[in-house]
């Protein structure tokens, strides 16, 4: 019988994250020592990282830096949601975000080959935290903003786990806080684009397809039709282009309202949702 404690397995746990079993696992193996359990999960782990590449990783969060006009958010990714709130994957995700922020990265494949301080690849970096965790775990996106402001708001979706949906705003005069209340209405209000000419062609024309076989379909005269159409294409950029979204704050306003008559003038967002 191994010598160790149920107190063992829940510190093991929370040092590396990883599962029940495995835990218990390597501490037999390892006759209860810690350090020899947790290089048995980081060799047996790296013998299965090829093995997990087809699991599906639906868990994780978002980390976000603004400061000085730059801002970056990252979106990383794991199987479940024990191991997103775990302190290993939490503090990894931390060091992501650090070294997206050294290296200007403004891609997962960028952030993904570049070195870090100690000459591993951030790659290489996911991989030992995928054997030691015994999860898969990937960086899903990365974005970055450049403009006189640039402002970062997370949101927890359950207060239980890791912030969940991650927003950049960038912006050019005005107040930093009407900056601010934007990005809170992003990531409550999910804005595709930022201003209505960015909505692809054909997508605009499927809503006028729509709009105008709904109508039919509801017997409205055919002389009303294209006022129908239109204001039905309207009510589509009001729900999906930022600048046309009834403000959060004051639902009277636009946010292109607001944001004017607070002399702001918004110039790109981001807004990343775990697993979306």
């Amino acid at each position: 019988m191994a010598n160790y404690t149920a107190a063992d397995i829940k510190a093991l746990r929370e040092k590396t994250g990883a599962g029940m079993l495995d835990v218990k696992k390597a501490l037999d193996e390892a006759d209860g020592d810690q350090a020899k359990a947790i290089e048995v999960l980081r060799i047996k782990g790296l013998k299965g990282v090829s093995k997990r590449e087809g699991r599906t990783t639906s868990n994780g969060l978002v980390v976000a830096k603004a400061e000085g006009g730059v801002g970056t958010l990252v979106e990383i990714l794991c199987e479940t949601d024990f191991v997103a709130k775990s302190a290993p994957f939490v503090a990894l995700s931390d060091q992501v975000l650090a070294q997206a922020v050294a290296v200007k990265a403004a891609s997962a494949e960028e952030l993904l080959a570049s070195t870090l301080e100690d000459g591993r690849t951030v790659q290489e970096l996911l991989d030992e935290a995928n054997a030691t965790i015994g999860e898969k775990i990937e960086i899903k996106r990365v974005a970055r903003l450049e403009a006189p402001t640039v402002v970062s708001y997370l949101h927890k979706t359950n207060p239980d786990l890791p912030a969940q949906i991650g927003v950049l705003v960038a912006t050019q005069g005005g107040d930093e806080q009407v900056a601010r209340d934007v990005a809170m209405h992003v990531a409550a209000f999910s804005p595709t684009v930022l201003h209505r000419d960015e909505v692809p062609a054909e997508t605009v024309e499927n809503e006028r397809r729509v709009a105008e076989a709904t109508a039919k379909e509801e017997g409205k005269p055919e002389a009303a039709l294209p006022k129908i159409v239109e204001g039905r294409v309207n009510g589509f950029f009001k729900e999906n282009v930022l600048l046309e979204q009834a403000f959060a704050k004051d639902q009277k306003k636009s946010v292109a309202q607001v944001l004017k008559e607070a002399g702001c003038e918004a110039s790109g967002f981001v807004r990343f949702r775990v697993g979306a």
